[in-house]
């Protein structure tokens, strides 16, 4: 008999500590990371060790946040969902009071809309509190729509979601609008610690960069984004604390930068997909219990600022192994013996020492 309440252990890890400041938290923290792919445990390591090597640490400003549903309705043609589109846009004070109605966390932020023929598709935006806000949007949303389709002639039900949100999907307009935590990590290393901690330069690894995260990615036709690989430490930590793992699709997007500057190294990660709560769904098992806590976020705040601090940890944390592997891929070989040690189950082995 299967049991339908078994739990799928993924191998976990504390790595660090890191440092981070900025308009969220200033803290320095370990962080969790489960994953199979065991050398992602030193290698973020590694920059975590770089960040204690600087005065500030990661730099990680919070500049938005807002979770979206989009909800789809058919009109009798495109002018007369043009003048609905209208009429919902002024209506807005009189939908927030309806958001209200259903939550006492959501908060209607904006609304915006696409049409198509005859479609109307309608993209609500609400702040959500601690909770990451899947379910609380899409409450939000439901309301909402029974409201618009009782008051606003010449339109029909059409979905609940109509992939303009967008939900677990690499998206353009999540890449420009942003969905979840909108977060920029920064970075600047001095020459003597990018010499001796990650064996290379800052010339090296801004060319890199450009050549790998900027035109690589250009040339494999990628959508906003330009990245060696946010999604291994987004994937580590959801796992770790019982986030929707499958955000990791729009989480993956972003764009990282790398400047020279006179042999100091500028790093910057930019994530403005990061969908991460503190509350919820999945919030409740006791592994993920205890790694929030150790976190800091369980702490006695104002609704949302838990979810704004393990938002900035995990951009931090996006970070130092982003810096890391470029630096490895700077090297020849770097990267392939670390993962040959490592993932032969060689218990000594370690990056970037």
């Amino acid at each position: 008999m299967t049991d339908t309440h078994a739990i799928a252990r993924v191998p976990m890890k504390w790595v660090g500590p890191l440092r981070i400041s900025g308009n969220v938290a200033t803290t320095e923290t370990h962080v969790p990371l489960a994953t199979y792919e065991t050398p992602l445990w030193p290698s973020v390591g590694r920059g975590a060790k770089v960040s204690m090597l600087t005065e500030q640490g990661i730099a990680a400003t919070l500049v938005d946040e807002r979770m979206t549903r989009s909800v789809l309705v058919e009109a009798t043609d495109a002018q007369t969902a043009y003048t609905a589109a209208r009429t919902i846009e002024a209506r807005i004070e009189e939908l927030r009071d309806v958001v209200r109605t259903c939550s006492r966390f959501a908060e209607l932020l904006q609304v915006r809309h696409e049409i198509a023929g005859n479609l109307l598709f309608v993209r609500f935006e609400f702040s959500t509190g601690d909770a990451s806000g899947h379910n609380m949007a899409t409450l939000a949303s439901d309301t909402l729509l029974t409201h618009l389709l009782r008051t606003v002639p010449g339109i029909a039900y059409g979905s609940i979601s109509g992939n303009y949100c967008t939900d677990k999907k690499a998206t353009a307009i999540n890449g420009i609008l942003g969905r979840g935590k909108n977060v920029v990590t920064e970075l600047l290393v001095p020459r003597a610690v990018v010499e001796r901690v990650l064996h290379t330069t800052a010339a090296r690894i801004v060319e890199l960069n450009i050549r790998k995260n900027l035109l690589g990615t250009l040339l494999a036709g990628g959508i906003r984004s330009a990245n060696a690989h946010y999604a291994n430490m987004l994937l580590g930590i959801y796992l770790a604390t019982g986030q929707d793992a499958a955000n990791i699709v729009e989480g993956s997007q972003g764009v990282t930068l790398a400047e020279d500057r006179d042999g100091d190294l500028y790093f910057s990660c930019n994530l403005p997909n990061l969908i991460v709560g503190t509350v919820g769904n999945g919030k409740g098992l006791e592994f993920v219990e205890t790694n929030l806590t150790r976190l800091g976020c369980r702490e006695d705040r104002a609704p949302g600022e838990n979810a704004r601090r393990l938002a900035v940890i995990a951009a931090a944390t996006v970070l130092c192994g982003e810096l890391s592997l470029l630096a490895a891929q700077t090297n020849p070989g770097e990267l392939m013996r670390a993962h040959v040690e490592m993932e032969r189950d060689n218990k000594t082995a370690k990056v970037g020492v």
